[in-house]
């Protein structure tokens, strides 16, 4: 399969540059900013952002190989200043340049063929370019930069200043695409139901009995049904009642993966979870104790019903790169259960086919294999559960109003008709009180945050706009019919600077 090569040099969202291509049926992969390229191993490279600059003592560079090897090449932001540096320009400390800017094209052919005159482009950089390398030319520029876009056609070596993977730049995706399947000749081959079938024939090929975690979620139902029907009486599904999941979600996810014909069994692991998270306010260490107890409930279980040599998960690619364990540097922004909370002494392999996937590549493996709606357009929901969703230490009075509150929430969106169109949705709890009034009576209680968010693969979000008459509706149902809810809040923070769960 073709694929294009993102270098990732810090950025937070080197990632985004792959998930843009893969929207266009190429396949795109991230990898250390000094991967070397073997021959063959790509049909072109990207260079990412990121946060240093190429004239600092360390910085980082790509490998030599990258330059060499004949592949077209784009630099994107700090990339760009990598590829005026490479070839003999001039890079210098300019104004800071962030947000929207508008972006004259010179020349309409190629890399920036058919986006129009002008586009609006989003800029987050402090330096530029002072002077261009010889033979060079100039095909876009800003107010700001004079050399927002180069390219030496002959090698086919490009640099842009801006950003053409994030929203706000107009047409980005139309650049990233002239890049990928204009220049570099990739083909469009990148499609889930190609996934699925090589995914079932790479499980196909593993050795061993495999013992899979499921939740009743979509990472989790995805990834067992691709192994059931790639290792069929091999795999055993554990449904773990670690007694902080969603309001109802265990019967359901019961009834779900039978239907579908997977071998479940179900252990009820609730009192020694809440024991575990006893005491424990730090939301990494809830993180970490709730994946250390869910290794020790396989473990106890492979013993038992094994031998097992896989522990499969729903592990998806934001969760690989929020916890620090991508291909690149990016930093460690919360460990996340199923990747950085387990423990050496696991004894067993971990197999996880959803690892290179986004959410909604998820989605769509989900429908390949004909998953019901329910299960597909479902919201997600983290693997710790109601641990991060409860702020500070982990209390059943906090579990309960979390867990009824988050009801309140999903079933006030289906009543609205607004479920389906939002990304996650639910509410939280702390040890803030407040003071409210029920009858004639004076009531102290929590307070309670709702959060509804919209995005496209979670590593970005922004709050979603509800119409006023449906968080009154939310507000009024919980304080009216949850015990030691006092006031709601409606959490108005995007994905960065904020996370979308509290903790």
């Amino acid at each position: 399969m073709d694929r294009i090569l993102v270098l990732d040099f810090g950025s937070q969202y080197s990632h985004l540059i792959c998930r843009r291509i893969r929207d266009m049926s190429v396949y795109a992969e991230l990898a250390p900013h000094d991967a070397p390229l073997e021959p063959g191993g790509a049909s072109g490279v990207i260079l990412s952002g990121g946060p240093e600059s190429v004239y600092a003592e360390g910085a980082p560079r790509p490998h030599p190989s990258v330059f060499e090897a004949g592949v077209p090449v784009l630099g994107i932001c700090y990339g760009h200043q990598l590829v005026v540096e490479r070839f003999g320009g001039r890079v210098r400390r300019a104004n800071r340049e962030y947000g929207s800017s508008e972006l004259e094209v010179v020349d309409g052919a190629g890399l920036l063929g058919g986006i129009g005159g002008s586009v609006r482009a989003w800029m987050s950089h402090g330096d530029e370019a002072e002077e261009v390398p010889p033979g060079f030319e100039v095909i876009g520029r800003t107010g700001a930069s004079a050399a927002a876009a180069i390219a030496m056609r002959e090698r086919r070596v490009y640099g842009i200043q801006f950003h053409p993977e994030v929203a706000h730049t107009e047409r980005g995706s139309r650049i990233l695409e002239n890049f990928a399947v204009g220049i570099c000749g990739a083909k469009k081959e990148w499609t889930m139901e190609g996934f699925a079938e090589s995914a079932m024939s790479s499980i196909s090929a593993t050795g061993g009995r495999i013992l899979c975690g499921v939740s009743g979620g979509i990472d989790s139902s995805v990834a067992a049904l691709l192994i059931h029907r790639a290792a069929g009486d091999r795999l055993t599904c554990v449904l773990v009642d670690n007694g902080l999941l969603r309001e109802g979600e265990r019967e359901e996810a019961e009834s779900v993966l039978r239907g579908l014909g997977i071998n479940l069994e179900t252990v009820d692991a609730s009192e020694r979870f809440l024991a575990r998270l006893r005491g424990v306010s730090d939301p990494e260490e809830k993180r970490m104790a709730v994946g250390d107890e869910f290794a020790r409930v396989f473990t106890e279980f492979a013993r038992e019903r094994g031998p097992f040599r896989w522990l499969a998960q729903g592990t998806l690619y934001p969760d690989v790169i929020e916890s620090g364990s991508a291909k690149g540097p990016a930093s460690v922004i919360k460990s996340h259960h199923n990747v950085g909370g387990l423990p050496s002494w696991l004894g067993l392999e971990v197999l996880e086919p959803l690892r290179d996937l986004y959410k909604d590549e998820v989605r769509k493996v989900a429908r390949v294999l004909g998953i019901p709606g329910s299960v597909s357009a479902r919201h997600p929901f983290p693997g710790p559960g109601l641990a991060v969703r409860v702020i500070g230490e982990v209390t059943p009075a906090k579990l309960q109003i979390a867990r009824s509150a988050g009801r309140i929430v999903e079933e006030e969106l289906r009543g609205a008709g607004l479920y389906g169109s939002v990304w996650q949705a639910y509410a939280a709890v702390g040890d803030d009180m407040a003071v409210g009034v029920v009858g004639d009576e004076r009531r102290h209680g929590n307070i309670v945050i709702v959060r509804v968010v919209d995005s496209v693969d979670a590593m970005t979000a922004d709050w979603t706009r509800l119409p006023h008459g449906v968080l009154e509706g939310i507000s009024n149902r919980i304080t009216n019919e949850i015990e030691g809810a006092a006031w709601v809040a409606y959490a108005i923070s995007s994905k960065p600077p904020a996370t979308i769960e509290p903790q």
